[in-house]
């Protein structure tokens, strides 16, 4: 079995572009990073935050650059970056349990359901997004993400679940009631 090191810490790089970051080296913390043969890093960690980053188009080659075992990626940290779209890219992380995503600009709260895509997803950060200025924000992310464990840093409820399922159920007939008349 392989020991997986720190996150690969690319956080305060000052980057737009996420091609940016292939030059340069990640910071080095307290655990140090280990490299294979291939001198790609032995992790399941990465770390984008506090960038400029606006698109994660090229998020694949990036994580494919850094990381020896790309599909293991558990821990993803792009927040506080300009990120607007929950980007489809995201959803070929098959892997990801934890998924930081606070303190960007997305707008389209539905863009969360492309989240439902990922099996192990359990904990989930949104807040500081003006998604989260929607009523219904916790609701509707919890209805189509119930695997979730904790999100924005607070544990989902059994309760919260509940609520969650059926506030899901009632706008599902509200919504199939709207389209067929």
């Amino acid at each position: 079995m392989t020991m997986y090191g720190p996150p690969v810490d690319l956080s305060f790089k000052n980057i737009s572009r996420l091609t940016d970051v292939w030059i340069d080296e990640p910071h080095h913390g307290l655990r140090p990073l280990k490299k294979n043969s291939d001198m790609k890093y032995l992790s399941v960690s990465l770390r984008l935050s506090n960038n400029h980053i606006t698109d994660l188009h090229d998020l694949p080659g990036t994580i494919n650059h850094f990381l020896a075992e790309p599909l293991h990626l558990a821990w993803l940290d792009l927040s506080f970056n300009k990120i607007t779209h929950i980007d489809k890219v995201l959803c070929e992380l098959t892997e990801l349990r934890v998924l930081y995503l606070h303190g960007n600009n997305i707008f389209i709260l539905s863009e969360v359901e492309r989240l439902s895509m990922l099996p192990h997803l359990h904990t989930l950060t949104l807040h500081g997004n003006v998604i989260e200025t929607n009523k219904t924000y916790r609701n509707r992310v919890i209805s189509v993400l119930p695997q979730l464990k904790s999100m924005d840093f607070s544990a989902v409820t059994k309760q919260e679940r509940c609520l969650a399922k059926i506030w899901h159920r009632s706008n599902k007939r509200s919504y199939l009631k709207a389209n067929l008349h």
